[in-house]
């Protein structure tokens, strides 16, 4: 089954290729320059970099918070678990756009309380990633066994010990590929950033390109760019 689902992605690959190759306007492509990209070499590889640090961060804190929001969803008492399933689902099912819009413009006016556009970007996108880290950790603590949970209280275990000694560590092997997969979606999603020209990889290029008039070779480098480093993340964490 294996051997057939590769062949006819692959196939349905070379069809693919086949139409976008007929398709193309070759007096176009033969006139692209990619020169002015490799003249703009290192402020391109400078803002993948802002890109990556951007969603390092972000990642660190969702993955944070989302841990604690997590553990409190245990909890006993029913309105600290209601508190977390409100805090998941709003910032679960926003859109980072309007987010990120709301952070940087809306905050200000309401509370006084500004942030520069680098600020604006974290928050939102750590207040959206701690909800999915929140929901991908607990179904990791839900996988681990029962057994585990009652060998803990029953050799007395505190309750910090009994999270950071039994649970978390199981639960953190289960869920490492969802959260590989959801680290690099982070990182696609820096590109929204540059609605507050943030200097990341999207802000950049198409500066550059204002400036070279090379809209297609600018992005279509950011693209392979955005491209080769995802891939690289997902091979990564299948290994």
């Amino acid at each position: 089954m294996k051997m057939k689902a590769k062949l006819v992605f692959w196939i349905g690959l070379a069809v693919l290729a086949a139409i976008v190759i007929y398709h193309l306007n070759w007096d176009l492509v033969r006139a692209l320059e990619f020169s002015a990209v490799w003249e703009y070499r290192e402020v391109m590889v400078w803002a993948l970099g802002m890109s990556l640090m951007i969603a390092l961060i972000a990642t660190a804190i969702g993955l944070v918070v989302g841990t604690l929001l997590a553990i409190v969803s245990q909890s006993s008492l029913p309105i600290l678990r209601w508190i977390v399933v409100i805090y998941v689902e709003i910032f679960r099912n926003t859109p980072i756009l309007v987010m990120l819009i709301w952070v940087h413009f809306a905050l200000p006016i309401l509370t006084g309380f500004t942030t520069t556009a680098l600020q604006s970007g974290l928050i939102a996108m750590a207040l959206q990633s701690s909800a999915y880290f929140s929901e991908i950790v607990r179904a990791g603590v839900g996988a681990v066994p029962r057994g585990q949970w009652e060998a803990a209280l029953a050799l007395g275990l505190p309750l910090r010990p009994r999270w950071t000694e039994i649970v978390l560590p199981q639960a953190l092997r289960i869920i490492i590929p969802p959260l590989a997969n959801l680290a690099i979606s982070l990182f696609k999603a820096t590109s929204i950033l540059s609605i507050l020209s943030i200097s990341e990889l999207m802000t950049v290029s198409t500066r550059i390109s204002n400036f070279t008039f090379k809209p297609i070779e600018m992005l279509t480098v950011a693209a392979c760019m955005y491209f080769i480093v995802g891939y690289l993340m997902s091979r990564g964490t299948l290994r």
